[in-house]
């Protein structure tokens, strides 16, 4: 079985602090790109953050225009994905989930193959 397991989400105030990390398990990932996304009620799923696979000879990261500057992603080992988020805003309020694509890294949700059940992140003003 594959899993993506989200986790590090919580309440907190603006201009905040969160760590979220997605951990894989059932199969290796390093070979596959590794992306967030996050949806609000109301809201479409949105990107967030991709970046390409671990093994990859030039790493690649690349951040919506909404999170740029805020959020980092990062990638410690094959399975596992971080995406660390600074300056929280009450906006930035969603669930986040992580996903993988066997292509390199994407902003489109349909081409990722696996996904997280996802974890709350609420953002107080």
């Amino acid at each position: 079985q594959v899993q993506l397991v989200e986790s590090g989400g919580g309440l907190v105030q603006a201009g905040g602090s969160l760590r979220l990390s997605c951990a894989a398990s059932g199969r290796t990932f390093s070979r596959y790109a590794m992306g967030w996304f996050r949806q609000a009620p109301g809201k479409e799923r949105e990107f967030v953050a991709t970046t390409s696979w671990s093994g990859a000879s030039t790493y690649y990261a690349y951040y919506a225009d909404s999170v740029k500057g805020r959020f980092t992603i990062s990638r410690d080992n094959q399975n596992t994905v971080a995406l660390q988020m600074n300056s929280l805003k009450p906006e930035d309020t969603a669930v986040y989930y992580c996903a993988a694509s066997r292509l390199v890294a994407t902003t489109t949700p349909s081409e990722y193959n696996y996904w997280g059940q996802g974890t709350q992140v609420t953002v107080s003003s």
